[in-house]
């Protein structure tokens, strides 16, 4: 019998070794720009941050201490008597509630409406939206003035209600700009599906468009209430004799107002609280310093829930998709 010969057994597969990543050479050019940038974007946070970090100092500081001065990241003798004067007037609280109701209404309604009228200037269909779109862009460049609009409201019968607040800047222009334009970006083929499947204009704004355009309106959103959370004038205008409508912003208004009048005295005595609590002093630039805590902390807690929505509603609504 031949001898047969047995083919050699393959030898089993090595594991491979994972690729090491190599480090992306640097040029001395690229990390000359790294160091700069770091450095740039740094001095740019530090510039951002610490004149809000030397307000809440200034704010958590006694107010007697804060005269002299040298006042700069952190209280350098704790005291919230200043938090206390702000909040010693009983219709401090009553006219929060008024801002934030102000706020919440506000913002709900304008974003709405505005969200309406640019759904439907945004479809090709309405004959009448360059004529609309133009009228809606005049009125950012052409104003009646401050007496036209106070007989308007007069005539509305809007004086003295809260809805002064709210029907004046229910449809805002750069608002529905932008909203428009975020629809504008959206396939064409998703509105005309609903369509074929039987959805009316309104169905289909509520279903399809506004779902789709959440950056954009939660960017409106932001726009407005930062508006309706700061805004005092149209409290001064409309309803300065209606102390159950005054907002917060309006009353802090009118407390610093008070204590810039009196700032001329010497004595910090001249600023001292009620009878219950003649012991605490305050300053006109500490209300100042406790005022702007008071006012922006609300803004500042809110605005990280929106950042993202607030960055992807204005890149990406400027572009057509």
């Amino acid at each position: 019998m031949a001898n047969t010969v047995r083919p050699a057994a393959e030898p089993a597969p090595q594991p491979q070794q994972p690729k090491k990543m190599h480090k992306r050479f640097q040029s001395p050019g690229d990390r000359i720009f790294d160091t700069l940038n770091v450095l740039v974007l740094s001095l740019l946070v530090v510039f951002t941050l610490y004149p809000f970090i030397n307000t809440l100092a200034v704010s958590l500081n006694d107010a007697n201490d804060s005269i002299k001065g040298g006042i700069y990241l952190l209280p350098r003798d704790l005291s919230f008597d200043n938090y206390k004067y702000v909040f010693k007037e009983a219709t401090i609280f009553h006219a929060t509630l008024i801002s934030i109701l102000r706020t919440v209404i506000g913002t709900v309604v304008t974003v709405f409406c505005s969200a309406m009228v640019a759904y439907t200037i945004s479809r090709p269909e309405f004959v009448l939206r360059k004529f609309v779109t133009i009228m809606f862009i005049l009125t950012m460049y052409l104003n009646g003035g401050l007496i036209p609009n106070y007989l308007l409201m007069r005539d509305l019968d809007l004086i003295g209600t809260f809805w002064v607040y709210i029907v004046p800047g229910i449809i805002g222009v750069f608002n529905m700009i932008v909203i428009r334009s975020f629809i504008e970006g959206l396939p064409d083929g998703i509105i005309e599906s609903a369509r074929i499947d039987g959805a009316g204009e309104f169905r289909t704004f509520i279903q399809i468009v506004v779902p789709l355009a959440l950056p954009a309106l939660a960017t409106v959103a932001l726009f407005t209430g930062v508006y309706q959370w700061n805004s005092w004038f149209d409290v001064f205008l409309y309803n300065s004799e209606k102390v159950n409508l005054s907002t917060l912003q309006y009353e802090l208004m009118k407390m610093l107002a008070n204590s810039n009048s009196n700032s001329s005295m010497t004595s910090a005595s001249a600023f001292a609280n009620s009878a219950n609590s003649s012991s605490n002093f305050v300053t006109p630039s500490s209300i100042r310093a406790t005022m702007t805590i008071v006012a922006s902390l609300p803004m500042i807690i809110v605005y990280p829930f929106l950042q993202k929505y607030f960055v992807k509603g204005m890149t990406v609504g400027g572009v057509k998709g």
